[in-house]
C-alpha cells in the first residue's frame, strides 16, 4: 500500500521561502516519477513540478520556474520542493503524487497516488 505524507507547509511572508517534503512508503519509490501539484480555493488542481525516478530530469510550471526546485532522495524515499521568493498567489494546498507513467507527466490524471496535502499560505 502506497502512502505519501507531505510536511513543511505553513505561513510565510511574500518573498520568503519554504521547503516541502513528501515521505513515501510502500511500492518502489525509486522507480517512479514524483510530482508536486497545488490547489487554491475555488480552483482546479494544477501542476507545479515533477522529477524523474533518477532525479536527472525535472519539469516545472512556467509560473514557478527559477523560484521552485524539486529534488529527491531515493535512499530516504523522499521528494522535496524548495520554494523561494514566494508570492501571495502561491497560496494553496500542495500535494505530492506518484506516477508510473513514462516521461515526466504533468496532468493530474496521470498520477495514481496522492498525499493528503499541506497548506502553504503566503501573506502580502
Amino acid at each position: 500500500q502506497v502512502q505519501l505524507v507531505e510536511s513543511g507547509g505553513g505561513l510565510v511572508q511574500a518573498g520568503g521561502s519554504l521547503r516541502l517534503s513528501c515521505a513515501a512508503s510502500g511500492g518502489t519509490f525509486s522507480k517512479n516519477v514524483m510530482g508536486w501539484f497545488r490547489q487554491a480555493p475555488g480552483k482546479e488542481r494544477e501542476f507545479v513540478a515533477a522529477i524523474s525516478w533518477s532525479g536527472g530530469i525535472t519539469s516545472y510550471a512556467d509560473s514557478v520556474k527559477g523560484r521552485f526546485t524539486i529534488s529527491r532522495d531515493n535512499a530516504k524515499n523522499t521528494v522535496y520542493l524548495q520554494m523561494n521568493n514566494l508570492k501571495p498567489e502561491n497560496t494553496a494546498v500542495y500535494y505530492c503524487a506518484r506516477s508510473s507513467r513514462f516521461g515526466i507527466p504533468r496532468e493530474v490524471r496521470e498520477y495514481e497516488y496522492w498525499g493528503q496535502g499541506t497548506q502553504v499560505t503566503v501573506s502580502s
